[in-house]
C-alpha cells in the first residue's frame, strides 16, 4: 500500500465538506462504510491504477480475479473519487432505508463483482464482433458502474419521477439510457462498457432472476430481510430507524443547490478529460485505463 502524492486534493476537499454538511450521523451505516473505504483507498491504494483496474487481459486470460474487488473502489483522480461518491452519498441514504442496512451491503458485494463480469463479457463481445482486439486491453476503475446499477433499483423503488439531463426533462425509467450515452459523447475516455454493466445488472436484479437467486444464497437467514416493494420513497425519508436526524434539509443544501443531473453534467465537463492526458503519458498505447 502507498500513499497518493501530489497536488492539493481539491475534490477530496469538497467531498469531506459535504459530508459534514449532511452529518455522519444522517448518513446509514453501510453508506457512510463505502465511502470512508473509498476516500482511503485513494489516500492510499493498494497498487497503482495499472495493477488494480478490471480488463479482459487481466481479469480473463491473466486470471487477476482479485482486481474484481479493487477496480470498484480505486479512482483516478480526486474530481473522479467526489462525483462518485457523492452520487452515492445520495443514494445510499435513498436505498440504505428502504433495503435495509444488512440488504443493502449484500447489493453493493455482489454488484461490484458481478459488474466486473459483465463489463469482461461486453468487452470481448466487442474483440468478436468488431475484430477488434484492444478492447482486451481497456482497463476500467472506479465505482460508477454500481452508481449505474443503483440508479436502476432507485428509479424502480421510486417510480415515475422525472430527471433533468442536460437541459431535457426525461422519466427517469429512461434516465439511465440517456445519461449512459450523453457522459460516452461528451467524454469518449471513459468506460462505456463499464456504465452499461451496471444498468444490465441493475435490470437482472429488477427484471430478472439476481434478487431470487441472491435470496436464494442466504440459506433463508433471518438478517437478511426482504426489501421493500416500490413506494414513494420521500413521505417517510427522515424517519430512517437508528438515526437521529437534525432539522430535515435538502437534498440540495450540500450539493451546492445542484440535481444528481446537474453534478453529472460538471462531472463530464470537469473531471473527466483531465485524466487522459497524463494516462497517455504513463502508460503505452496497448493499455488504456477508462474511468467508470
Amino acid at each position: 500500500m502507498q500513499r497518493r502524492q501530489g497536488r492539493v486534493n481539491a475534490g477530496l476537499l469538497l467531498l469531506l465538506y459535504q459530508i459534514s454538511q449532511v452529518g455522519l450521523q444522517n448518513i446509514p451505516s453501510v453508506t457512510l462504510g463505502v465511502l470512508a473505504l473509498n476516500i482511503f483507498l485513494f489516500l492510499n491504494p493498494v497498487r497503482p491504477l495499472s495493477e488494480v483496474c478490471i480488463s479482459v487481459n487481466e481479469g480473463f486470460y491473466r486470471k487477476n480475479w482479485q482486481r474484481l474487488l479493487l477496480s470498484p473502489v480505486h479512482h483516478a483522480d480526486d474530481w473522479h473519487l467526489y462525483y462518485n461518491m457523492i452520487s452515492m452519498l445520495w443514494k445510499g441514504i435513498m436505498l440504505e432505508k428502504k433495503l435495509k442496512s444488512i440488504w443493502f451491503a449484500y447489493i453493493i458485494a455482489v454488484f461490484s463483482v458481478l459488474i466486473g463480469v459483465v463489463y469482461m463479457v461486453l468487452e470481448f463481445m466487442l474483440v468478436k464482433i468488431l475484430d477488434d482486439p484492444s478492447y482486451e486491453m481497456h482497463c476500467a476503475v472506479g465505482f460508477s458502474g454500481v452508481l449505474f446499477a443503483l440508479k436502476v433499483l432507485n428509479n424502480h423503488y421510486n417510480p415515475g419521477r422525472v430527471s433533468s439531463i442536460f437541459g431535457l426533462q426525461i422519466s427517469s425509467k429512461y434516465a439511465c439510457w440517456v445519461e449512459l450515452v450523453a457522459i460516452h459523447l461528451i467524454s469518449p475516455g471513459t468506460s462505456f462498457a463499464g456504465h452499461l454493466a451496471g444498468i444490465l445488472v441493475g435490470l437482472m436484479y429488477t427484471m430478472g432472476p439476481l434478487k431470487k437467486i441472491m435470496k436464494a444464497c442466504t440459506g433463508g437467514l433471518s438478517s437478511f430481510t426482504d426489501p421493500a416493494r416500490p413506494q414513494d420513497y420521500y413521505s417517510e425519508y427522515y424517519g430512517y430507524p437508528g438515526y437521529q436526524y437534525r432539522t430535515p434539509r435538502s437534498y440540495y443544501d450540500y450539493t451546492g443547490g445542484l440535481t444528481e443531473e446537474e453534478q453529472l453534467e460538471r462531472a463530464v465537463l470537469n473531471s473527466l478529460n483531465e485524466r487522459g492526458s497524463r494516462m497517455d503519458k504513463n502508460f503505452p498505447v496497448s493499455f488504456i485505463i477508462q474511468k467508470c
